[in-house]
């Protein structure tokens, strides 16, 4: 299994559509403005946030239960930023629309700008031929409140090619995450 280089990453997504909207290089400017880069990078892919935000909340003094999640945990903000409680964590989405080759692997990494802040970005691995908007989880380990900055950088993708075909993949046993659209919510 080796990772996959630049000149890859733009091929699949150039030609395959591997990722779209897609970036073939590196963003570090809005015209004067400096921003979190993000973009195609020597073995991965920064991924930006879009603006929907799902917080969390404990309003409602539920138990969080991955079996029979409680969405009125969450509070929705359509922002350009978002803020994130001290000891906390909120649910957003790539911009960015994913299409996993079969035999790959997509790894997700946080950006060290915000792991130096204390905001750690967590997303399971990308299955081969999965495919859809990837959920992303910001928890802020900080006693204080911590910003999300959409259409920026947030997290790396490393993709991996094994050298050999999986035998069953994600599409392939309709695993429940096919697809998806926006920010979503755990599913049993």
């Amino acid at each position: 299994m080796s990772i996959k280089s630049d000149k890859w990453i733009r091929r699949m997504a150039e030609q395959h559509g591997m990722i779209e909207p897609f970036e073939p290089g590196q963003v570090r400017h809005n015209g004067g403005d400096k921003l979190i880069s993000y973009g195609t990078s020597s073995y991965g892919y920064d991924v930006r946030c879009a603006d929907e935000f799902k917080v969390f909340t404990n309003i409602n003094a539920t138990i969080v239960d991955p079996k029979a999640f409680d969405s009125r945990s969450f509070v929705d903000v359509k922002s350009d930023v978002c803020i994130i409680p001290p000891n906390s964590f909120a649910l957003a989405r790539t911009v960015e629309y994913f299409r996993i080759p079969r035999k790959v692997l997509t790894i997700c990494l946080g950006k060290s700008t915000y792991a130096r802040c204390g905001i750690i970005v967590n997303v399971t691995p990308l299955e081969p031929e999965w495919e859809g908007h990837v959920t992303l989880e910001f928890s802020n380990t900080t006693p204080l409140p911590a910003k999300i900055y959409a259409n920026e950088g947030v997290a790396q993708m490393l993709f991996l090619e094994s050298d050999e075909e999986c035998e069953v993949s994600y599409k392939d046993r309709g695993g429940k995450y096919m697809g998806q659209r926006g920010v979503t919510l755990p599913r049993t």
